[in-house]
C-alpha cells in the first residue's frame, strides 16, 4: 500500500493510481532480479562442481550477475524514493519525469533531457 501523504509536492504530476502501478512494476522488477541473480549464481555453482566451467560461460556469469546487481540497486533506490516522497523527480534540474518515461523505465532518476545530456558527456 502507498502512503499517498509521503508523496512530495514535486510528484504531484503522478497520480496515486499512476503511483502504485509504478511501484507493484518495480516490486515485481524486484523480485525478478533478486531470482535471477540467485539462478544465475547457481548455474555458476552447478558448473564447478561437474567441473565444466568454461571462461566464456564464466564471463558471460560475471556480465549477467553485475547487471542484474546494476538494475536491482536503481530499483531499490526507487522504492526508497518512493518511500520518501521524492520519485519521479529528476535528480540534477529536479523537475518531473515525465510520466511516459516512468512507465517504461520506473526506475528512471532523470528526465528525457538530463538523461540525454549524461549519455553524451561519456
Amino acid at each position: 500500500m502507498v502512503n499517498h501523504q509521503t508523496i512530495g509536492v514535486q510528484a504531484t504530476h503522478l497520480s496515486p493510481e499512476d503511483l502504485a502501478a509504478l511501484q507493484e512494476n518495480l516490486r515485481e522488477q524486484l523480485l525478478f532480479r533478486r531470482e535471477q541473480l540467485r539462478q544465475i549464481a547457481a548455474a555458476s555453482r552447478a558448473e564447478d562442481l561437474r567441473g565444466r566451467r568454461c571462461p566464456a560461460q564464466a564471463e558471460v556469469h560475471v556480465k549477467l550477475a553485475a547487471s542484474a546487481r546494476m538494475v536491482l540497486a536503481d530499483v531499490e533506490a526507487a522504492l526508497r524514493r518512493i518511500a520518501e516522497g521524492r520519485y519521479g523527480v529528476c535528480h540534477l534540474c529536479r523537475r518531473p519525469v515525465d510520466r511516459e518515461r516512468l512507465t517504461v523505465v520506473p526506475q528512471a532518476r532523470y528526465c528525457g533531457r538530463c538523461q540525454q545530456v549524461r549519455e553524451a558527456g561519456r
